[in-house]
């Protein structure tokens, strides 16, 4: 019997770091003493306490039964309440927040429960390549809106064409932004919003870096806009916020339609998050976020680290204090992929071709700030030495 993937599974390009993950293998294979600046998953653990309320949990005989789809009462509460303190954003939580198995599950699944075959869903790229699987495999078309260095890695609303707009349903941003480390302002927002409203879409925020910040004031919600609830639906994460990515742990908030079609999808593919999980997040969230600023700090020393080094051979970057991300211009004379090769084979540093985030990331590559000040120096200095 011949088995072939099914035609949605085949119309998905590589996924990228996968792809990164096993030329990083073969030159570890080597000998090579490397250096991996290439996926974002954050180096340091969750704070003590946090890992702490999850085994008092855990220990709890009461949360080993199947959890509330679309997560506890209690947490979806203490969400409100962060929204509240942190944006001064009303939600309703029993209503207005769904519990994720991370952010990336809740972006998956949501064109399931709102986007119809052949609907078309704008896409910011270079982005995250979930925006564009999520539809595929709702049986939409991704339009692609290109995130350029003159318009601050923002997207230019006013060039999407009509005909595009009048068959798409949702739009996506994502900001403080992966790969670039942009960020968005809240007038940005009112527009992004004006612009939803004028062509009937949903308009969808992927904010899982908002946190990631040396910065006091927070980055602004899309759900401070007044009236944003009308359209608008954000996905969170303490993924990056607390150093979760393996507890999967995250949520949507806003429309109270989009939340409960999302909602609908769980409920039928899968059993919501260990309840053990979910009251580790209530503390995370309900802390004083001490280790929220600190981390922001170490990542501002770490940036300023490798931002020196590329100053100094003369490699540009975008200046930011989001996100823990450096997105580098390439050298004259290379390309993207070229670039990453040189870095990894001549100096063992392991970095991420801007390209494979989408085509407009081409002449760029992105540096993740996962490694200690030592390293990251040590980092630094392979770079220097290659002479660009």
């Amino acid at each position: 019997m011949a088995i072939e993937f099914s035609e949605r599974l085949k119309a998905l390009p590589p996924y990228l770091f996968k792809e990164l993950d096993r030329v990083r293998d073969e030159v570890k294979s080597r000998g090579v003493d490397v250096i991996d600046l290439g996926v974002g998953d954050p180096d340091r653990p969750t704070p003590a306490f946090v890992v702490e309320a999850l085994d008092r949990a855990a220990a709890d005989p009461a949360n080993h039964k199947y959890p509330v789809y679309s997560g506890m009462n209690s947490f979806r509460e203490v969400v409100a309440d962060w929204y509240r303190k942190r944006h001064n954003v009303d939600l309703v939580p029993h209503l207005e927040v769904c519990s994720l198995i991370g952010s990336k599950e809740g972006i998956a699944n949501f064109p399931l429960a709102f986007v119809n075959p052949g609907d078309v869903v704008l896409c910011p790229e270079p982005s995250y390549p979930v925006y564009r699987s999520g539809t595929l495999f709702a049986g939409g078309e991704a339009a692609f809106m290109p995130l350029l260095e003159k318009n601050a890695f923002l997207p230019d609303l006013r060039a999407v064409p009509e005909e595009t707009l009048e068959k798409a349903t949702a739009i996506w941003v994502n900001y403080p932004n992966n790969p670039t480390g942009a960020a968005a302002s809240l007038e940005f927002y009112y527009e992004l919003l004006a612009f939803a409203e004028k062509w009937d879409l949903i308009a969808c925020s992927d904010a899982a870096y908002s946190e990631m910040t040396s910065r006091p004031k927070p980055h602004p919600s899309i759900l401070e806009v007044p009236g944003a609830k009308a359209r608008a639906i954000e996905f969170h994460s303490l993924s990056k916020t607390f150093n979760m990515t393996g507890w999967r742990i995250g949520w949507a908030a806003g429309n109270e339609t989009l939340i409960r079609g999302l909602g609908l999808v769980k409920s039928n593919v899968d059993s919501g998050v260990f309840q053990a999980v979910q009251l580790a997040a209530m503390k995370a969230l309900d802390s004083d976020h001490r280790e929220v600023a600190e981390m922001g700090r170490l990542y501002a020393e770490r940036r300023a680290v490798l931002c020196e080094a590329l100053d100094r051979v003369g490699i540009g970057y975008l200046h930011t204090d989001y996100t823990f991300y450096v997105w580098a211009r390439v050298p004259r004379g290379l390309d993207s992929k070229g670039f990453c090769a040189k870095l990894l084979n001549d100096a063992g540093v392991v970095c991420t071709p801007g390209n494979g985030f989408g085509p407009s990331g081409e002449g760029f590559v992105r540096f993740a700030l996962v490694q200690e000040v030592p390293r990251l120096k040590e980092a630094a200095e392979r770079i220097e030495a290659l002479k660009f």
